[in-house]
């Protein structure tokens, strides 16, 4: 019986502290902050000024069609040439409704670090057309604490799907 209850107080404990954060979390409300800031100013709006100072230098993005960016530099200019160039067929991003998860990193129970993830569509907006979906995909990004700020580290962007699939 005390080996038993010892085991569930065990996976209780290891569930609480490896599980998704309450949605109105300081950790959730602040990282989905950001993924607007990154998003919803920076991608759909193109004010990339506006996520510059939390992207790192050496962010590393995965993504399954784009390949791979191994720094700040490059993907600040991939998203000015491929995001930002052309206002009359421009990419909008949109986060999937109910679909951001996110998980805290710890060490020694100092936080350190936190997992993000969700899913979100993509759709074209141009000159005198409705928005139409183009894709879906998933993403993962993994958000760094650096003196008390959260710096986006590593993207994973994947499972891109047309609409048809």
């Amino acid at each position: 019986m005390k080996k038993t209850l010892t085991t569930l107080i065990c996976l209780f404990v290891f569930n609480l502290i490896n599980s998704q954060v309450d949605q109105n979390s300081d950790l959730y409300i602040s990282l989905k902050s950001r993924d607007s800031l990154l998003f919803d100013i920076g991608f759909n709006q193109c004010k990339i000024e506006r996520f510059e100072s939390f992207v790192s230098k050496d962010l590393e993005f995965y993504h399954d069609q784009g390949g791979l960016t191994t720094n700040k530099e490059d993907f600040l200019e991939n998203v000015r040439n491929n995001i930002c160039s052309n206002p009359d067929k421009k990419p909008i991003r949109k986060l999937v409704e109910g679909s951001l998860e996110v998980f805290p990193l710890y060490a020694n129970g100092k936080l350190y670090g936190a997992l993000q993830k969700g899913i979100h569509d993509f759709y074209i907006q141009e000159s005198g057309k409705e928005l139409y979906k183009t894709s879906s995909a998933k993403f993962t990004h993994v958000w760094i604490k650096e003196d008390n700020n959260w710096i986006l580290k590593r993207v994973l962007s994947y499972d891109h799907k047309s609409p048809q699939q």
